[in-house]
């Protein structure tokens, strides 16, 4: 007997655009004006956060010199913002001048972090994803992370990108083989580029006109109370 068709109406292409739209996390690249929020960003991790993202319980003082050092020039720092402009996930690639190991090719090093109230939500493996895309398109050959060992969440996403870890007791080292660039990949990073900048402007937009509500309504409040008082 054959099966029955399936008469469920096909789903229209609209649908899964926003369903596309909405499941993909915009990655924007920071630059140098971006640096206190990049700094306000790190200042809000604990102490528990610090210690995993720099391998030690970094105070504010460090995580203020690690800010002013950041070099927006040779290396790329990539940020995630929330509706309320946020910067709620960051990520350093750091690229090397020289091969990290002797007669290797030269890696870009990859670190970071999230807030704890943006935890969950797959932002550190989305910004790992665009690192690597990134490095890629830099004829980087292999993208290198040095974790602690008890960083369970960094190691299982470099693990499920395909990277080799090593482990030497508390700390762990990992590799991942980057393939050549393309014509694919430069347009992949392009478009991934124009996509974000759009969103932030939206978000922008929508947080402008938000701000201009509240102020409306907190003067519309004050009015009304000094009518009150004053008939």
């Amino acid at each position: 007997m054959d099966p029955l068709p399936n008469t469920a109406p096909p789903r229209s292409w609209w649908k899964r655009a926003f369903s596309l739209w909405t499941d993909w996390v915009p990655v924007r690249t920071l630059q140098r004006r971006h640096r206190a929020r990049v700094r306000e960003h790190l200042l809000t991790l604990n102490e528990r956060d610090r210690y995993l993202r720099f391998g030690y319980a970094a105070s504010d003082e460090q995580i203020l010199a690690y800010a002013q050092r950041l070099n927006f020039d040779t290396d790329e720092v990539l940020g995630i913002f929330n509706r309320r402009l946020t910067l709620v996930a960051v990520a350093h690639l750091a690229y090397a001048p020289e091969p990290q190991r002797p007669g290797q090719p030269a890696m870009a090093e990859f670190g970071v972090s999230v807030l704890a109230t943006a935890r969950g939500k797959g932002l550190g493996a989305r910004l790992f994803q665009c690192a690597a895309l990134h490095a890629r398109n830099r004829g980087i050959d292999t993208l290198f992370i040095h974790a602690l060992s008890e960083n369970a969440p960094m190691l299982r996403i470099a693990r499920k990108a395909g990277a080799r870890v090593e482990r030497d007791g508390g700390e762990s080292e990992a590799w991942l083989r980057l393939p050549l660039d393309s014509v694919g990949s430069h347009v992949d990073e392009a478009l991934e580029r124009h996509a974000a900048e759009m969103d932030f402007q939206l978000k922008q937009h929508l947080h402008s006109v938000h701000v201009l509500k509240t102020t409306l309504v907190k003067a519309a409040d004050w009015l009304r109370r000094h009518l009150r008082a004053n008939p």
